[in-house]
């Protein structure tokens, strides 16, 4: 059993290209970058930077926004070498594939589906909260949940979740042109609400900019399952603002940032990717990380964090309604639920390519890595994700695990900034259309950052990871690791040396010469 087996970039290329399981290389450099934005621009630009101001980083949470979009700028960067170098559907966990080899593949891809499948089911739980408040602010009263059995159920999230299922069934290019329209309004919002928040803007707000490291007021086990790791493994006392503050905001507001590598997930669709991705991928980031600045400068402004903390759950709105802007609510609640409108549906394009690629390679049921004749959309997966996201967004309280999102983004961000420099070992003859500037300092920057990341989050949250990785291993050992297609390729390059007949594996799975030795090599 050799865990650590690579998959040659040749055969995931090749892969991509069999029958019945082929995507359609149909989206532009507009439609990525179009589609970062859609993905990252959401309801969080609303709420996530007033929650870092008030609890983590007062006005210096446009230091956390600046770290937090450096972070992902260079792992973006990693991103786009391995997606130049393999233009297929799964991104880290295909990057992982050719580099680390199968078993931390196979982490990396559960971890990915963590972070797509829990972030599609939270937003779409939150995209019917935020239409009852529109309706609400029309007059109607639309209740988000109607009781079932005792069971409530956020009917929002099984409508919106149906409607992008569809779409996306029905083609990604139809699916891109509909988020094309509504990403184009929901900048238009956010434009609006940077300028109107600007003409409210008092410079004594930004005083401190830097607020005084306090410790936070809790109740023992509680308050430590809520501080971060890092203070938890140095022994530092929970606390809030400060230095560590900033850092600590960079890792709340980092939600924000993770659309990007989402985008990657689509490099089996995009037209001429060695040029169209890491051009899409870096405009889409640059919009992002101005649009997030911004609005925090105007957030900051307008009233002071002291004032925001003293919220409950602090948004956009609370500033505007500090300042007697009460109107401006209505463009922000009809700006958040067009922004997560958009999100929803990358989030599961995204989830559906990244099981369609582990399913490909036997590590999940291959059956599932079908695509349509018609539309060359993998329809049955994609109803499936779909079905999964409603069930959960609608009847649980899934929005107790956001944080779960980012530490599966960082941990996937660390491996690729890695997997880099194992790239250029293993293969130096490759020739990206995008190389990573400033040869290893700037994966190894990137991988540390990430990881510095990832500590600062919850102790609760590390727990939860925990868990999960200890199921994904125990359904890797009992499914993925017997059926994976290289495992059977493995078996039969071993019995053609032997001069063994080998075992009949998968339908398609015969090994060709090159592979062989490429196997005999790992």
């Amino acid at each position: 059993m050799n865990l650590l087996r690579t998959k040659s970039i040749e055969q995931s290329i090749a892969d991509a290209d069999e029958p019945g399981r082929k995507l359609k290389r149909s989206l532009s450099t507009w439609d990525l970058m179009i589609m970062g934005v859609a993905v990252a621009v959401g309801a969080g630009i609303f709420s996530v930077g007033a929650k870092a101001a008030a609890n983590f980083a007062g006005p210096a949470v446009t230091l956390s926004f600046a770290i937090a979009a450096v972070t992902c700028a260079l792992a973006i960067m990693c991103y786009a070498e391995f997606a130049t170098a393999i233009p297929v559907a799964g991104s880290a966990y295909v990057f992982t594939y050719a580099t680390m080899g199968e078993l931390l593949a196979w982490i990396i891809g559960w971890n990915l589906i963590l972070e797509l499948f829990t972030a599609a089911a939270v937003i779409a739980k939150y995209w019917g909260i935020y239409l009852s408040k529109v309706f609400a602010l029309t007059g109607l009263d639309v209740p988000p949940a109607i009781s079932l059995g005792g069971v409530d159920l956020y009917w929002g999230a099984f409508l919106i979740v149906a409607i992008f299922t569809v779409l996306l069934v029905l083609g990604t290019k139809l699916s891109a042109r509909v988020g094309n329209i509504f990403t184009l309004i929901k900048i238009a919002v956010v434009l609006f609400v940077i300028v109107v928040g600007f003409t409210y803007v008092k410079f004594e707000n930004y005083t401190p900019f830097v607020p005084a490291a306090e410790p936070t007021a809790g109740n023992g086990a509680a308050d430590v399952l809520k501080q971060s790791f890092f203070g938890f493994l140095t022994g530092a006392a929970p606390a809030q603002y400060g230095t560590m503050g900033i850092f600590a905001g960079a890792a709340l507001v980092f939600f924000a940032f993770i659309g990007f590598d989402v985008v990657a997930t689509s490099a089996e669709e995009v037209k001429n990717p060695q040029k169209t991705l890491p051009r899409g991928i870096f405009g889409g980031l640059a919009l992002v990380t101005l649009l997030y600045i911004l609005v925090s400068l105007a957030l900051t402004g307008m009233v002071s964090y002291t004032q925001l903390a003293e919220a409950k759950s602090p948004t956009l709105t609370t500033a505007f309604e500090a300042v007697g802007d009460t109107s401006a609510a209505k463009v922000i609640a009809f700006g958040s639920l067009v922004g997560l409108t958009t999100v929803i549906m990358v989030l599961l394009m995204g989830l559906s390519r990244v099981v369609l690629a582990m399913s490909r390679d036997g590590l999940l049921p291959r059956a599932l890595s079908k695509t349509s004749d018609k539309h060359s959309t993998p329809a049955r997966l994609q109803i499936i994700c779909g079905a999964a996201v409603a069930l959960v967004a609608g009847l649980t309280n899934v929005d107790l695990l956001e944080e779960m999102i980012n530490i599966g983004t960082l941990s996937a961000f660390v491996v690729v900034s890695l997997g880099i420099l194992v790239l250029r070992r293993k293969r130096p003859d490759l020739k990206p259309a995008f190389r990573v500037p400033f040869g290893k300092v700037v994966p190894i920057v990137s991988a540390v950052l990430c990881l510095y990341l990832m500590t600062n989050l919850a102790v609760e949250t590390w727990i939860f990871f925990g868990f999960w990785l200890v199921l994904g291993l125990a359904i890797y050992f009992a499914y993925g690791q017997r059926h994976s297609r290289l495992n059977e390729r493995f078996a039969e390059a071993n019995a053609s040396v032997n001069g063994t007949p080998a075992a009949t594996g998968t339908p398609g799975s015969s090994v060709e010469p090159a592979d062989e030795d490429e196997l005999s090599r790992t």
